[in-house]
């Protein structure tokens, strides 16, 4: 293997991000992949150094240790002290740089077990049945207490008439005669073989004569079920849950899938909510303010009363612990914060104004503390 820069075989700066290392890397894989260039073994070479530098460059603790020592360090980093297809960890990239590209490259399906060898080919068997996924709307309490739903949710199950084997009654599965039951076919493709999946049978490894006329061979039938789903107290949007078994049933015996219900919660006209904490904004009258009073004030369990002490501001906080929401582990819950807000008088009639102005006279400035600090603080700007 030729000893040039990684760097330079991908045409990148060593500064060259991971996105941009693999956008090289997918670029000059494709040029020189050996089925698009039968026979010319320059291709070849080329195609297994540019691996060999994505190989490198795409772990950042090789990556690190090329930056460091150069070629000298990664004696270590392959078996035999040089780059072999078993030393590329990267499947799952090299199968998603060539999934749109079959056609180009003569129908070949590439995966984990492109190179023949190294990973094995893939066999028939049970096959695990889908997860679904359905979203869930619940509304501002229901996550505070948690609740149980029922939805409904279309899916697919094992056909009845022939019991999912996607066979007519009467008649069954037989071996594939193209890949002889393995669901794979290997086509030797210049240094290795590329491993296919058998266009026959599917990669099942078996095929079917006569299909069920219920289910069209395919073992599995469209229902919808009603299934109830609990919710937990403290629940959150983006919050996922998981029914085990309620997914698409399986295949040849395979396991089913799960459910995956992804909540929603709806906002509260009153209520906000943070983390476990409960906040809410409280108008109280301009008297009840300078005087005190006790006040109504909403919890998540109904009304409750809060003495609101005089001489309290505007936009003060009171904490009322363990009015929360109840934190998904169980243990407790969180506090609620209600932020009051004093409502300035409106639409006062000539005898009122006066009042308030004779009482304004009459207070001066000592009963207002906040104000008098702060235009101290803008007089001695001026000074």
């Amino acid at each position: 293997m030729s000893k040039r820069d990684y760097y330079e075989i991908l045409g990148l700066s060593k500064d060259a991000s991971q996105e941009a290392i693999k956008k090289a890397y997918r670029k000059l894989a494709l040029k020189y992949h050996p089925d698009k260039n039968q026979g010319n073994k320059d291709a070849e070479e080329k195609f297994k150094e540019v691996s060999e530098a994505y190989e490198v460059l795409s772990d950042s603790q090789k990556r690190a240790t090329y930056d460091q020592f150069g070629h000298a360090g990664m004696q270590s980093a392959f078996s035999g002290g040089g780059f072999k297809w078993s030393d590329f960890t990267h499947f799952d990239e090299f199968s998603d740089i060539f999934s749109n590209f079959g056609d180009i490259l003569g129908g070949f399906g590439f995966g984990s077990d492109i190179f023949s060898g190294q990973s094995g080919g893939r066999r028939s068997g049970p096959r695990r049945g889908a997860d679904l996924q359905y979203e869930l709307d619940i509304d501002f309490k229901e996550a505070a207490f948690g609740t149980e739903k029922r939805i409904e949710v279309p899916r697919r199950e094992s056909c009845t008439t022939c019991k999912g084997s996607g066979a007519k009654p009467g008649t069954k599965r037989t071996k594939c005669s193209a890949c002889k039951g393995k669901g794979q076919i290997l086509t030797s493709s210049g240094f290795f073989s590329i491993s296919r999946t058998c266009d026959r049978c599917g990669g099942a490894g078996e095929v079917i004569e006569t299909p069920c006329t219920k289910c069209n061979g395919y073992g599995l039938v469209r229902v919808t079920r009603n299934i109830k789903v609990k919710v937990p107290a403290g629940i959150h949007t983006g919050n996922r849950l998981r029914v085990q078994g309620e997914g698409e049933t399986g295949q040849r015996g395979g396991n089913s899938g799960d459910l995956y219900v992804f909540i929603l919660v709806r906002d509260h006209p009153i209520f906000k909510r943070e983390g476990y904490d409960i906040i809410c904004e409280v108008p109280i009258g301009f008297t009840q303010a300078v005087l005190g009073a006790e006040i109504e004030i909403p919890t998540l369990d109904g009304k409750a009363k809060m003495r609101v002490p005089e001489g309290t501001q505007s936009g003060r906080v009171f904490r009322l612990r363990q009015k929360g929401v109840t934190r998904l582990d169980g243990h407790g819950k969180g506090d609620q914060f209600i932020r009051v807000k004093i409502e300035t008088p409106v639409n006062l009639n000539k005898n009122q104004k006066t009042l308030l102005k004779d009482f304004a006279d009459a207070c001066g400035d000592n009963v207002n503390p906040l104000s008098k600090s702060f235009l101290e603080k803008v007089k001695g700007l001026f000074k």
